[in-house]
Formats: C-alpha cells, sequence, structure tokens
C-alpha cells in the first residue's frame, strides 16, 4: 500500500479527497420546526433540500458529520433500477398500480440527481455516461435480454450489448454481453451529499452536525427530539439513518440485514491503460452474485469493492482480495498499488426494494439503498418532501406498512456474508456450465 492506507479515524476515501469540507454547527437550543430528519446523508439532505423549496421549516440532525455513514462509504455509482427485480416481477408482486409506480420512481431517478447537479452547480466530478451490467453467463445474458426490454418498453434509454460491444466499452474480456442504462453514471458521493447540503440550507433548512438524537417521544402537536445539548419539535420527522441508526429505535434494527461492504482505490492507472478501461467513464456493476464492480474516479484511480465471509481479520485481508480480483477480471499483470482501503455498512431488505416504515402519526423511517443508494435515496427525498407538505404516506410510490422484524434475526442478520461463498460457487459453475449441486 501507499501512503494513503486504511481509513482513518473512520473517514472514508472520498472524505479524504473531496473539497469544500464546511463545518457546521451542533444544536445547542431548542428549535421548532415543521420537519426534522434524523441523519445526514442522501435520503436526509435530499427530503431537506425538497422540503425547504417547498416553504416548510426543516432542520436535518447528524450525529456525525454530513456523509458520515453509507452516503460517505459507497463507490459512488447512480443506478437508476432495482438490485434484484425487474419491472414486471414488481407489478406481479405489488399489483399493476403500484407496482408501475414504483418502476416509475426507480426511472427516473438517475435524471433526477443529474439534473439536482446541474440545478445548484455541485462540484462532484459527476459523469452521466451510463451504468454497464456485463453477463456473466448464458444464463445471466438471458435474463439481462428480459431486464432491458422491460426497461426499454417503458421509455427509457435501455440499450442491449453483444460480447464484442461490452468488451469495447468496458475493456474487460470474458462476458458474453450485457446491458447498459445510459441515464445512470458515476460521481464523488461525499461532494454530491455536501453540496446537497448546501443547496438545502440555500432554501433555508438548517443543518446541525454533531448532535446524535438520543430520543423521539410523542407530544401533543407532534415530536420532541432529544440531543445531549439541545431539542427539536416538530410536526413531522423523518429517520433517515439508514443501518447508522444505533440504539435509537432498536425495532427497526430488526427489519434488515446489516451488510459491511469494502471498497479500495488504486494508484492512478497509466494512461495507456487507461484508455483501454471503461474509455466513456461509466460504471460497471455485472450479474455475479458476488458482485464485480468498478469505475475510476477523477484522477484516474481503479475503484471496486467486495464482501468477507468471516469478519476475522477482515479489514487487512478482504481489501487486498478485492484488489487481486481486479487485476483477475481486468487483465491487468501490473496491478497498480492499493492506495485506499475502506468499509461501510448498508441495510439490505429482505425483497431488496425501498420501503417506508410507519412509526407513529407523522413519524417515518425510509430505506432505499440495497446496492442503489445513490439514486434510489435522492428520489426518496423528493417524494417524502410531498408527505412533509401534506400527501398521505400510502398514497406515495414506496411500500409503506409498520416495521416487520425478520424472523430469528439474531441469527439471519450475518445471512449474506455466510451464504457468499456459496455465491461464489454457484458464479464459478455457471460461467463452466454445470448446475450447481446439492449437499445434504
Amino acid at each position: 500500500m501507499s501512503a494513503i492506507q486504511q481509513e482513518a479515524h473512520g473517514a472514508s476515501f472520498w472524505h479524504a479527497v473531496s473539497r469544500n469540507r464546511r463545518d457546521r454547527p451542533a444544536l445547542h437550543d431548542a428549535i421548532n420546526v415543521d420537519l426534522a430528519i434524523v441523519g445526514g446523508g442522501f435520503s436526509g439532505l435530499s427530503t431537506a433540500l425538497h422540503a425547504a423549496r417547498k416553504g416548510l421549516s426543516v432542520a436535518v440532525l447528524e450525529a456525525e458529520i454530513i456523509a458520515w455513514g453509507a452516503t460517505g462509504r459507497n463507490a459512488g455509482f447512480v443506478v437508476p433500477n432495482f438490485a434484484k427485480m425487474d419491472p414486471d416481477s414488481i407489478l406481479a408482486r405489488l399489483g399493476p398500480e403500484r407496482g408501475e409506480r414504483l418502476v416509475d420512481f426507480a426511472a427516473g431517478s438517475a435524471d433526477l440527481v443529474f439534473g439536482l447537479i446541474r440545478r445548484h452547480g455541485i462540484d462532484c466530478d459527476a459523469v452521466q455516461n451510463g451504468w454497464i451490467q456485463p453477463a456473466h453467463s448464458p444464463a445471466a445474458f438471458e435474463k439481462v435480454k428480459a431486464r432491458t426490454e422491460q426497461w426499454a418498453r417503458r421509455g427509457r434509454p435501455a440499450v442491449l450489448l453483444d460480447q464484442q460491444e461490452v468488451e469495447t466499452l468496458t475493456g474487460a474480456r470474458g462476458y458474453v454481453g450485457g446491458w447498459m442504462d445510459r441515464s445512470g453514471g458515476v460521481l464523488n458521493p461525499v461532494a454530491y451529499a455536501r453540496g446537497l447540503a448546501d443547496a438545502a440550507e440555500k432554501a433555508g433548512a438548517k443543518i446541525f452536525e454533531q448532535t446524535p438524537v438520543t430520543a423521539v417521544d410523542r407530544v401533543a402537536d407532534g415530536w420532541m427530539l432529544k440531543t445531549p445539548s439541545g431539542s427539536a419539535r416538530a410536526g413531522k420527522v423523518l429517520i433517515a439513518t439508514n443501518a447508522y441508526g444505533g440504539p435509537l429505535n432498536p425495532l427497526l434494527r430488526r427489519t434488515y440485514f446489516p451488510l459491511k461492504v469494502f471498497q479500495v482505490a488504486t494508484e492512478p492507472l497509466p494512461r495507456e491503460v487507461r484508455r483501454r478501461l471503461l474509455p466513456g467513464g461509466q460504471g460497471v456493476g455485472d450479474t455475479r452474485r458476488n458482485l464485480f464492480t468498478f469505475r475510476f474516479d477523477a484522477d484516474n484511480r481503479l475503484i471496486t469493492g467486495g464482501m468477507h465471509i468471516l469478519s476475522a481479520g477482515a479489514d487487512t485481508r478482504v481489501p487486498r482480495t478485492i484488489w487481486r480480483r481486479l487485476g483477475h477480471h481486468l487483465d491487468l499483470p501490473a496491478l497498480p498499488p492499493l492506495a485506499y482501503s475502506w468499509s461501510g455498512m448498508a441495510a439490505v431488505e429482505p425483497d431488496f426494494l425501498p420501503h417506508l416504515l410507519d412509526l407513529g402519526p407523522g413519524l417515518i423511517a425510509g430505506r432505499a439503498c440495497n446496492g442503489r443508494g445513490i439514486a434510489m435515496t435522492t428520489a426518496m427525498g423528493k417524494v417524502l418532501a410531498d408527505w412533509a407538505t401534506g400527501t398521505e404516506a400510502r398514497d406515495l410510490p414506496l411500500p409503506f406498512a409498520p416495521p416487520a422484524p425478520i424472523p430469528l434475526h439474531a441469527l439471519l442478520r450475518h445471512a449474506p456474508n455466510m451464504l457468499l461463498g456459496w455465491s461464489m460457487l454457484r458464479d464459478r459453475l455457471d460461467e463452466t456450465g454445470r448446475p450447481p449441486q446439492a449437499t445434504a
């Protein structure tokens, strides 16, 4: 590794390279607002911006600094579709009316992100040249064909790619084919979040850092949020902490799978290698169960990520394993040195869809990550601003219901990591064309 190594004091690579960091004060008073938001990530900041633009008084209470949680620890992909489900399966699950509304919500999410970046002049190295999903096997390519057709049927810029087109666009060999959503892209997530915060404040929102919320209590005309040095009284409250909510609401912690994801960045690639890989600057996430992703940042560093099976020694072991995987999949015998590694926690829903959770009158928790955090949470903020100004939550395009704890959560919470080995085996068997055999 180079001098820039693993995350220092909890910061990510994006915190280290992003410009224009501005300290914001902690809350030291008693304030009264229309909408209080717990969490200064994409969903909280997008909600604050859109609600403030609608004329509401808004306060964002962040326990650390802006973009400290999952918002600042991802790879910066802007992906306007669902991680595991396609439009037709969503309609079958939710029904035609609600299903189409959720599909439309996702379809326009990347355009919303890049539109906000242009409108507010956010300097975050944004590139909207598309998101590519290569197929690692013939069976996966058949699913990709159906996925492309379903999105194209709805007027989205979805394009099917043959084997040669995938290789030309990505520089990666060995894929059967793939597809691209031309509205997707990449950006620096911390710089984007800081830009959203600046825009929200210009619209009138108040943002407080180093302000952990210790309690949310029902009062006669809304809710009282308590912090170590102040309080906020609000008519409505959004809990936007994703997997970083801590003890604020223990029930919420049993409604998702917490997934630790590692990311790494290399030293900048030589110019001749950079010209072969992703010449258009897109982001890539393939169809493997053990997902392989890659992109470049503005300084031509390769960025990729992955999970771990066993946690013992993972902080040291996993980044180097992910780094070596880059060399294997991208034919890089002289792989640039590993420059930085970091990790973050994601909240994964059992159905991999975004959800709004009903915690009481005027109190909602929102989760929309599932590997699609930047686009989905930004779009979630826009519709939650409608809720804050009077739209009934059940009329929003997202599933809305009381929290449903996962049965045997204490045991199953580790399932995504424990099943990774089986997923890797199935990926290898897919590529050799042999079906996996059941084990006793």
